[in-house]
């Protein structure tokens, strides 16, 4: 009912563009190091890469084009529309199909009213989004079977969703903050910060969309990100980093009880 997936196939293998600079290197390093902790991408399986069309996932869809071929695996990428802000919305899910039809990528889109979902659920219109937009992705894989769900959560929204957890109380298991892997849900940049992300970004030219939302600081991660996080930053520059390998650890502590 509320979610419609649409799909869209072409023949060819994602090649992307050449590169051996610092910046591929590093994010390489970090992406492979983490991947191979938690079998994120396994060898004759297909990633279906989730792809909003920000920068973060721009640069997941580029990193794991980079990869599956010396890895064994396969992609393919899915884009949800939420229809939450009008033709900027519109503009994103053009600009995910066309990048991906431009490049032989396997994609399929899906779209939901998340606004009207959101008052027959009772619940609010970001948890309605997110409830949508992940049904779509399972369903997705299980159609395209797909072996994982890569997000591209980065450091910096690991770091965001630990301040939140703290102000608002939480155990251990919330101080662990994003788990790089949960159930065939993997996050393979969650040890690169944003600033990582951009100069990658900027190193390969690969364009991405702004979302508007994401300055609105009636949401709580907007002002914790426009307000607080620049002040922790000034104390520590590696903030992000820091942040992320106490999370791992927590995360593995966690695994081990």
């Amino acid at each position: 009912g509320a979610v419609s997936p649409v799909f869209f196939r072409t023949s060819n293998p994602f090649i992307s563009a050449p590169g051996g600079n610092f910046a591929r290197r590093a994010m390489l390093q970090k992406v492979l190091s983490l991947s191979m902790e938690y079998d994120m991408l396994p060898r004759g399986g297909r990633v279906l890469c989730a792809v909003s069309g920000g920068a973060d996932s721009m640069c997941l869809l580029h990193l794991l084009g980079e990869l599956a071929k010396p890895g064994g695996f396969t992609i393919a990428a899915a884009h949800f529309h939420h229809h939450l802000r009008g033709a900027e919305s519109d503009r994103d899910a053009a600009f995910v199909a066309q990048w991906c039809a431009a490049r032989d990528i396997l994609f399929v889109m899906g779209e939901g009213d998340v606004n009207a979902q959101a008052q027959s659920r009772g619940l609010g219109v970001e948890e309605t989004a997110r409830q949508l937009r992940y049904d779509f992705l399972r369903q997705s894989a299980e159609a395209l079977d797909c072996t994982r769900i890569a997000t591209a959560h980065n450091a910096d929204d690991n770091l965001e969703t630990l301040l939140l957890h703290l102000v608002r109380g939480a155990g251990l298991h919330g101080l662990s903050g994003i788990p790089p892997r949960r159930d065939g849900i993997v996050r393979p940049l969650l040890a690169c910060s944003r600033a990582e992300v951009l100069s990658y970004l900027a190193e390969h030219g690969i364009p991405h969309v702004e979302d508007s939302s994401n300055s609105d600081e009636a949401y709580a991660r907007n002002r914790l990100r426009h307000q607080v996080v620049p002040v922790l930053r000034d104390l520590n520059p590696r903030l992000s980093e820091g942040v992320a390998a106490t999370c791992l650890l927590y995360t593995s502590d966690a695994a081990d009880e």
